[in-house]
């Protein structure tokens, strides 16, 4: 054995930001102008690991990091980067320097990549959870990428939609004990006596006769028919005489004191209104 012979030595693993600013390198036209906005951004899995997902791999461990470009680029995918086309590029959030798809595209696409269903349900939940984005954001993404055909990704989306939901409702329990608005009955059904059943609501006021609705449709096949529902029953509502305060997740999650102030103030202008017609309240 010869021992002057030279060892090479081992290349050092690329970091997470080496392998982004490569990934943007290939993908970046030749003398863009940065000024002009980015004509690619980060997308999928890495994309969700710099939006600060637990559940999205560190970019240093991601197979290949995804690049969302326009349809019209011609650029091949490589072994580290695969490019993602679209018609028409979102408007990129700015990590430090790197530009980065919204959390809801970036799911779409980190989905698109997925079979394991746990990963899918994980991702999608924390989504929510962690109050980057809402359901219907989400859902309108993996609509879009036609996704909503995969058995796994469908269970996901129940999953998604139910967690939706709770947070929605534990800010509006919120909104009421932060902003000195009176208890109102929770989760009830409301029926004429002797009479049909009226619709269930989140939150009502008897003595006011206010009620608190939250929207929480996700945009699918059958948003149509329901959203005929909710206008239906807040019709039939409203001439018994019963006020009712329409809110969205979004709402409560960007405007709570704002929201606070509609519900009290319905609620302060129940003395200007003829009363209502009484109803029979009953836990949902």
């Amino acid at each position: 054995m010869n021992h002057n012979t030279p060892i090479s030595p081992r290349p050092l693993p690329r970091s997470g930001d080496d392998r982004i600013r490569e990934a943007l390198h290939h993908a970046r036209r030749r003398g863009a102008v940065p000024e002009q906005g980015p004509d690619a951004m980060i997308t999928g899995l890495a994309a969700l690991a710099l939006h600060r997902f637990a559940s999205a791999p560190p970019t240093a461990l991601v197979d290949r990091i995804d690049v969302l470009v326009p349809r019209v680029r011609r650029l091949k995918s490589t072994a580290q980067v695969r490019v993602v086309r679209t018609a028409e590029l979102p408007e990129p959030v700015r990590i430090g320097e790197v530009p980065v798809a919204p959390v809801a595209r970036a799911l779409a696409d980190a989905v698109e990549g997925l079979a394991d269903a746990t990963a899918v349900r994980r991702l999608l939940t924390e989504a929510v959870r962690g109050g980057h984005c809402e359901p219907g954001a989400v859902v309108r993404e993996l609509n879009r990428a036609r996704l909503l055909s995969r058995p796994h990704v469908v269970d996901a989306v129940d999953s998604l939609l139910a967690e939706g939901r709770a947070v929605a409702e534990e800010r509006l329990y919120e909104m009421v004990r932060a902003y000195g608005l009176p208890d109102p009955l929770w989760n009830v059904d409301l029926r004429l006596p002797g009479g049909p059943h009226l619709g269930g609501l989140d939150a009502y006021w008897p003595d006011q006769a206010v009620a608190v609705e939250l929207d929480t449709r996700a945009p699918r096949l059958d948003d149509d028919a329901l959203w005929t529902e909710y206008t239906r029953k807040r019709e039939v509502l409203e001439r018994l005489g019963i006020t009712v305060v329409h809110l969205t997740p979004r709402k409560l999650r960007d405007s709570l004191e704002q929201q606070a102030t509609v519900v009290r103030t319905a609620l302060m202008a129940a003395n200007d209104r003829d009363p209502a017609a009484y109803v029979v309240v009953l836990p949902r």
